[in-house]
């Protein structure tokens, strides 16, 4: 179907979960693949599977409201044939082969609070970012919509903002074929 002279292309559809209890982990799964393919219960089933005889499980919050680990999120990822790559920090962006990222996952610290009182406290926070139709798109769940970084450029500066504070991890999220040629990373 052709579009009307003059007329704006629709923009596109990015999928973002908001937060909710401390799921950001299955947030950030679900966003950086554009699909809801976890829940909450297949979170805590992959925390069974990693920690079968445990009875306070060390991949989850002890109250059972989320607040899982990066082994959980690695199994996903793994059960769907994809791998998480860890980022070397010490290794320049300019290196990071963003063509061959499937999405990225970041682990920030995050700010508490208590109603409109910020508390000197902070905890983790996972965090998606995603390029859909050439536009790479921070997918925080404690956004209210997607957030815009642009191209190439754009997320290479969000991610050296973010790195810049410190405490920040960053997950790359490719195939396993990418995964086993490190192709993820730039040698020229």
């Amino acid at each position: 179907m052709s579009q009307a002279p003059g007329a704006q292309p629709s923009p596109p559809t990015v999928y973002h979960e908001r937060q909710r209890l401390e799921l950001c982990a299955v947030h950030a799964l679900n966003n950086v693949l554009q699909q809801q393919l976890f829940s909450q219960e297949a979170a805590d089933e992959i925390c069974k599977r990693l920690a079968p005889d445990s009875r306070l499980n060390p991949h989850r919050s002890l109250l059972g409201t989320g607040n899982y680990d990066v082994n959980v999120i690695m199994a996903a990822l793994q059960g769907l044939g994809l791998a998480a790559v860890w980022w070397d920090r010490r290794r320049p962006l300019s290196q990071l082969a963003l063509p061959q990222v499937l999405g990225l996952i970041l682990n920030l610290p995050s700010p508490m609070s208590l109603g409109l009182l910020s508390l000197p406290l902070h905890r983790r926070h996972w965090v998606a970012l995603r390029q859909v139709d050439g536009v790479y798109y921070n997918l925080d769940s404690k956004l209210r919509a997607p957030e815009a970084l642009g191209d190439e450029d754009g997320v290479r500066a969000f991610l050296a903002a973010a790195l810049a504070q410190g405490l920040c991890e960053v997950l790359l999220v490719v195939t396993k074929e990418v995964e086993e040629k490190g192709s993820w990373l730039r040698t020229d």
